[in-house]
């Protein structure tokens, strides 16, 4: 009996390790742009921007989405969170868009300080790091 309860104790603590430590592992996501912008940004508007529907904010002004590089887990999130395709079908997607000559995709950046560097000195540019990087230099303008 002792044996029982002394496996169940042992599982409960292990199960809420995991739930702990994966809730950590998935970290908050801001989407950035310059604090100059103003227009009111929705996450369908970001979702246009990212797959090239778009090229402007909903208030007219030009807009240059960047994107972190290609396996990055914040990267993998955004896609799936934002754009609702996974990495390999925003690969495709983008390839059928450059072989046809419609579109060309988003530059691409390895960490959050390139991004808000670019952010901050762009006042069209969109993107999107971890929220704890966030500071005066970007606004944020969505949150997931």
């Amino acid at each position: 009996m002792k044996r029982l309860l002394k496996h169940k104790v042992i599982s409960g603590v292990l199960g809420s390790a995991v739930m702990l430590l994966s809730t950590a592992l998935w970290a908050e996501t801001a989407i950035i742009v310059n604090p100059a912008n103003d227009a009111p940004i929705t996450s369908e508007d970001v979702a246009k921007l990212y797959l090239g529907k778009t090229k402007s904010f909903p208030n007219g002004k030009e807009a240059t989405p960047v994107e972190r590089g290609e396996g990055s887990a914040i990267r993998v999130g955004f896609l799936e969170k934002i754009v609702d395709k996974s990495e390999s079908q925003m690969k495709a997607y983008w390839s059928r868009l450059i072989f046809t000559g419609k579109g060309v995709p988003p530059n691409a950046v390895d960490s959050d300080k390139e991004m808000k560097e670019l952010v901050a000195k762009d006042p069209g540019a969109i993107g999107y790091i971890d929220v704890t990087s966030v500071d005066d230099t970007v606004k944020v303008v969505l949150t997931f």
